[in-house]
């Protein structure tokens, strides 16, 4: 068991983990596209119509499963950084970088979608909802942590930097999953618990379900190849980058 955890430590180094990650990231690419396809075929082709909503509900399977991943990134983003702190391993600060601007994606998309949501529902494109506001103060915190390691020169210090910004920044995730319960608010609950039995038609939910696992493989993909870019450039005047073919670039 111990030779195991030894065996898995070897991939804290960038130079062991660079091929791995070439290795996995074509392979979760592909489990996304396969996922995305089968998601978006099932939430807007096989769904029922919603009573109440109409049509128009239909964008809860891109809002949800991208408000999800929003805060799970940050919530990988502050575990990276922690682990960085804690052990000093490059590689850390590396990976929260490349994870930074999907995550920023997916709450730049979670607050277009909800907004498109909200014009219909609400007929406003935006309100300061408890909910809403602590997702845009997220993608704030995203915005904030690639502007500020962008900033500095020395990528040590950068990491050390952002890892604070992550770890100060993680607070507000419960804030956001919670705000609908702590605060009267125009946001509906959540429709998907794991204490409740869902509230939606179980089609609806498959799609929804398909969709957060599709963007999910995406995620590890975008950020797998990114970092693959981020080390070769931290460390392009080390001799394992010297000695790797050009087709391995």
């Amino acid at each position: 068991m111990s030779q195991r955890l030894i065996n898995w430590f070897k991939f804290a180094s960038p130079a062991s983990f660079y091929p791995l990650a070439g290795t996995l990231w074509p392979w979760f690419a592909g489990l996304a596209s396969v996922l995305c396809a089968v998601g978006l075929w099932i939430s807007f082709f096989v769904a029922p119509t919603d009573f109440q909503q109409g049509e128009g509900y239909r964008i809860i399977f891109i809002h949800v499963p991208a408000s999800w991943m929003s805060m799970f990134i940050y919530c990988v983003m502050a575990f990276w950084a922690a682990i960085g702190i804690t052990f000093n391993t490059r590689l850390s600060g590396m990976m929260s970088s490349a994870l930074a601007p999907t995550g920023a994606l997916f709450a730049f998309l979670s607050l277009w979608t909800g907004a498109l949501w909200g014009k219909p529902m609400w007929g406003a494109w935006w309100v300061w909802d408890a909910r809403l506001t602590s997702e845009l103060i997220l993608f704030f915190l995203y915005i904030g942590y690639i502007a500020l390691t962008s900033a500095i020169d020395d990528p040590r210090r950068a990491d050390k930097a952002g890892a604070i910004v992550a770890l100060v920044g993680v607070i507000n995730v419960p804030i956001i999953y919670f705000s609908v319960k702590w605060w009267n608010t125009l946001h509906q609950g959540a429709s998907v618990s794991m204490t409740k039995a869902p509230t939606m038609a179980t089609t609806m939910l498959w799609g929804m379900l398909i969709m957060a696992l599709a963007f999910w493989m995406y995620s590890i993909a975008i950020a797998l190849y990114r970092v693959r870019a981020i080390i070769l450039e931290r460390e392009r005047h080390a001799t394992w980058v010297a000695e790797l073919p050009e087709m391995q670039r």
